[in-house]
This record gives C-alpha cells, structure tokens and sequence, in this order.
C-alpha cells in the first residue's frame, strides 16, 4: 500500500538514499545464496585470522542443514543457538533459516537460571551451543524439553597455529583456552553435524512472510518477551541499511562484528546486511581492543558498527599503539546516546562519518538513522528509514497526533516493524495501535520524543522503565526479583543512573527486614548468581521505605529522581 502520512523527513535524506525499498519477495537464505552465487572466491569471515569463501559458507550451510534435519528439525521449529561471534554461528543462523525453521538467539553469558527462563518460553527441541554453556543446559529440568544438544568448539574455526599455540602447557595458553572451551559429553559434536552430505535441493525452503526469528527483548512492559520477526521484516531492515549507506559497494566491503550477534543490533548489521553485501565479515567474540587493532593492520573495516563505549576505547587505543584507523569509510552508533566528545575524536582519526541511530528489538531493530553527510544532526537519533512511517501521539490517546515539533509518544510502521510476540496475543495487542487508513497498524514504542521541522527526531524521555546499560536492556522487575530472594530483603526498587561509560548504570535501592544489616557486597554478589553480569547493580542504597503511589505500586520514577538529587 503506498504511504499516505506526511514525511517531513524526506528532504534532509542524503543524496542516493531513495524514498522507499522495494518488498522482500525472498528469504534471508535466498540474501545469503545470492553473494554465494555472485562473490563465490571473495572471503566471506575471518575469524582470528582465518577465512572462510563465500562457496565454503554455502557449503557448509547446505551441510549444517541436513544435520539438523536428520536431527529432527523441521520447518516452523523453534532452534536455539547460544554461540558467540563465531564462523559456526554464521553457518547454524543459516542453515536453521534453510530448513524453514525459526532461530532463536541467546546470551551465552547469561546464567541457567535466565536461560532456563526463555527455553520454558519458546520450548525448542534442538539446541546448538558453546560447549561452555551446555552444562548449564544440560541441568535444565525434565520439564525443558531439549532433546538434542549441538556442542560447538569455537576454537576449531581458528587457525591451526593458533589452536597449537593454545594446547601449550604453559598458564597463559591454560587460561586462554579454558575461556574458550571446555570438554562435555552427550552432545553431538559440531564438525560431526557439518560433515553431513548436502541437503537434498528440493527440501522446504522458506518464504517471506515465515517466521525467521524470536528475538528475546524486555519490550515495553518490562517482562522478557519473544519478538517474532519474518524473513521480510529481517530482510527489510538490511535493505534499508544498503539504501542508507549507497557509497559501501556490494563485494568490497569490510564489515567489523564487535557488536553481539545474539543482540538485534548485532544480528542485522553484521550477520544479514554484511552477508547480503558480499562483503568480508571480521569475527570479535567480544569486543578487545588489542585484538581489533591487530586485524585493522590486515584488513581495515570500511563499515563499523558500534557503541559509544567502544569508538571511545578504539580511538583512543589506536593513538596509543600508533595504529591508523583511517578507511573506516561509516560508522553506525546505536543503543544509546553517542556525544560529541565520542564523535569529532573518531571522526578525527579515521576521516569517515560516525553517526547516531536508533531502533527496538520490533522492529528488526533499526528504525532510524543520521544522514551519513554534512547535515548529520548531534543529539539526534536522526531520519526514520526509507518506507518508514512515523508519528508523535498522546500517549494516553495513542490515536490522537501532537502538533508538529510538540513532545509525545513516538509510534511507527513499516516492513520491518514485527507482527508480535511470540505465544502472547494480550502483550501483542498492548504495543499495537488501530491503523485508520487500511494500512498496517502503528507500533508504541514507548519513547517520548519531538520531531524537528527537517525530520529530525530526538529522544526525550522513555514511558517504559527499561535501563539500556552497555547497549543492552535490563528489565527493573527482572533484577528486582533476584533481590527480592535474597534473606535479607524486604523490598526494592531498580532504576538506571546516567554513566557516562555505559549510558547508565543499574542501581537497587533495598528496604531490609526487621533485624537484618545492610552488607552492599553480599547483595550483589546474590545478584551475580541470578543474573548476568550487566543486569548486577552497581551500587545498591539501603532506604527505610519506597515511594508508591495509592495502591501500592513502587513508583520508580520518584526512586530515580531522588538518587539524582541527593
């Protein structure tokens, strides 16, 4: 349907970003067989310096596949993968999406406790896992249904040298390996699943409109929820990226993967954008700087997506050791506020734009971007997307639009918004406003914003209580739970600090029991044995009461605003 709503936004688009994409007539494994087909010799991953072709990639998709379906694995099934950046993780993304079936990705530093939480959740029969997380998987109870475990030995993608080097028995090649992997049993292992033949051309392929992904978010209630994304809403968002960014050539690219692929960021501009380029994707299990320095001198990115924290860490490192970072042509910041102090650095150093976007896990996730030119707007999330649509509501009567340039809240549509959560039609209906035009209905975001005359939009404030710390969302209720356990808790609330590292920091305020002594330390460590490590406070306050409001509810807004003005 063609799109009827003003976009004032559209004049301030830079030169070769069209208006609107083309629909997603194809899968994401189709993006993917298609720079097989076309870029079959260029390198496709590297990974601690060893490469991967595109013809390797496709071979070994094609190979994963059969091993899953002889597994069991059909289409519309639910599969886990709980890797981190790894040449295995491209292949497994991949060869689930041939089979039809539904990824569903995972932390794989969160504790069973969390992990447990999502598999109850989505009930996925088949799991493929770093071998460091399949004890923990392994413990699930019986009422977790995980019939197959697929272990994965990150270290085997690496290059032979490195992986001798890691069997010395020396400490330091102890510990590097001890934090890679580990030996387990009852798994099936992952070079045993790729030594399967071809999958048979004529097994089920998917369709556009199938689900591809349940990407786990806190969404704008606060409880953990499944976002279900199709293959169009994914392939969208990477078409949009390849529109907003006409100067990175198809073939040519370098694309950094220092962002979590298991996060919606990570996920769509490394592991489907890159891919769908033809471009050459360079793995990070996480984010070093050492180690990323030491692959710019063999292959420097031409686009690099990151957070704040990490162009601040790279710049600055990169003066230290002398290593240029100039040919960083783009670079996307995203998950939270990237300030000029960040910006002219890098800029500075490297000769390319570093902009802001913004975007949800709903929404595949990016839903808006800066202009990669001159009138990049700081201290803006910048432009809605080509064929996004966006508006500033009431947000009591999400019907009712504010004024141009008033504050309200921001709903949205477009290919690449979600149809909803996975199994939760209530929770579904919540986030959705009534279209009146015959159009696709308009997601709540649950952010305050204002929206300039150019298009500009700028964020002002969250209606949902999330706390984005280090580019990833913690839910209050989530955190509050596991301090509620602990004995000497009577209450608490959760709320997010600004910090100038992370965007914000995640601090409790506890009300004690009769009797009990505040012991700050024992608290948190109680959290670290619940959660992952970025949702654990970092401060926790003792205070005699909370703030609620009639009927009892903890008003976390009042919480935070007192911690800021004492």
């Amino acid at each position: 349907m063609a799109i009827t709503t003003p976009r004032p936004w559209l004049g301030s688009y830079a030169e070769g970003v069209p208006h609107d994409i083309a629909p997603e007539t194809g899968s994401l494994y189709d993006l993917l067989s298609g720079s097989v087909e076309q870029y079959p010799d260029h390198v496709a991953l590297e990974f601690f310096g060893a490469t991967t072709t595109y013809a390797e990639l496709g071979d070994q998709v094609e190979r994963a596949a059969e091993g899953l379906r002889v597994l069991g694995v059909q289409a519309g099934d639910p599969v886990a993968i709980v890797l981190p950046n790894c040449p295995q993780h491209i292949v497994a993304f991949y060869a689930v999406l041939r089979l039809g079936a539904i990824v569903v990705e995972h932390n794989p530093l969160y504790t069973p406790r969390e992990l447990r939480h999502q598999f109850e959740d989505h009930g996925a029969p088949v799991v493929i896992a770093w071998d460091k997380v399949v004890d923990s998987i392994q413990a699930f109870p019986a009422d977790v249904a995980v019939r197959s475990i697929v272990s994965v030995d990150v270290t085997r993608a690496m290059p032979l040298l490195t992986r001798v080097m890691l069997r010395l028995p020396v400490a330091k090649a102890r510990e590097s390996r001890a934090a890679l992997t580990t030996k387990v049993r009852g798994t099936m292992p992952w070079h045993v699943l790729v030594a399967s033949d071809r999958i048979d051309s004529h097994i089920h392929r998917p369709g556009p409109d199938d689900v591809a992904l349940i990407q786990y978010t806190s969404g704008t209630t606060g409880s953990p929820k499944g976002a279900t994304l199709t293959h169009a809403n994914l392939g969208a968002n990477a078409a949009q990226a390849r529109a907003w960014i006409p100067g990175i050539e198809r073939g040519t690219a370098v694309v950094y993967a220092v962002l979590p692929m298991f996060h919606a960021y990570g996920l769509t501009l490394c592991l489907t954008f890159a891919m769908s380029m033809g471009a050459r994707l360079v793995l990070f299990p996480k984010f070093d700087p050492e180690l990323v320095l030491k692959a710019m001198k063999r292959h420097p990115p031409t686009f690099f997506p990151a957070v704040p924290p990490i162009y601040g860490r790279l710049t600055r490192a990169a003066a230290e050791e002398g290593v240029s970072l100039q040919g960083i042509r783009i670079a996307i910041s995203g998950a939270m506020p990237l300030s000029a102090d960040v910006v002219e650095p890098w800029e500075a150093a490297s000769g390319g734009y570093l902009v802001e976007g913004y975007g949800l896990s709903e929404c595949s996730p990016v839903l808006m971007a800066n202009p990669v030119a001159p009138n990049r707007r700081a201290g803006t999330v910048g432009l809605p997307l080509p064929s996004t649509e966006a508006r500033v509501v009431d947000p009591e009567q999400p019907t009712v639009d504010r004024a141009p340039g008033e504050e309200g809240e921001l709903i949205v549509r477009g290919p690449q918004v979600f149809s909803g959560y996975w199994r939760k039609p209530e929770e579904t209906e919540a986030v959705f406003v009534p279209a009146d035009d015959g159009g696709a209905d308009w997601f709540r975001t649950g952010d305050i914003v204002s929206i300039d005359a150019d298009g500009f939009v700028r964020i002002v404030d969250r209606i949902k209580e999330l706390i984005i710390t280090g580019g990833f969302n913690v839910a209050p209720s989530e955190v509050e739970e596991a301090l509620r356990a602990h004995p000497d808790v009577e209450d608490c609330a959760v709320v997010g600090l600004p910090d100038e590292h992370s965007g914000e920091q995640v601090v409790a305020v506890v009300v004690l029991k009769p009797g009990s002594t505040f012991d700050e330390g024992a608290i948190r460590d109680h959290a670290r044995g619940a959660l992952a490590a970025y949702k654990v406070p970092k401060r926790v306050v003792q205070a005699d009461d909370l703030p609620r409001s009639l009927i009892g509810k903890v008003l976390r807004r009042e919480v935070r605003n007192g911690l800021l003005t004492d």
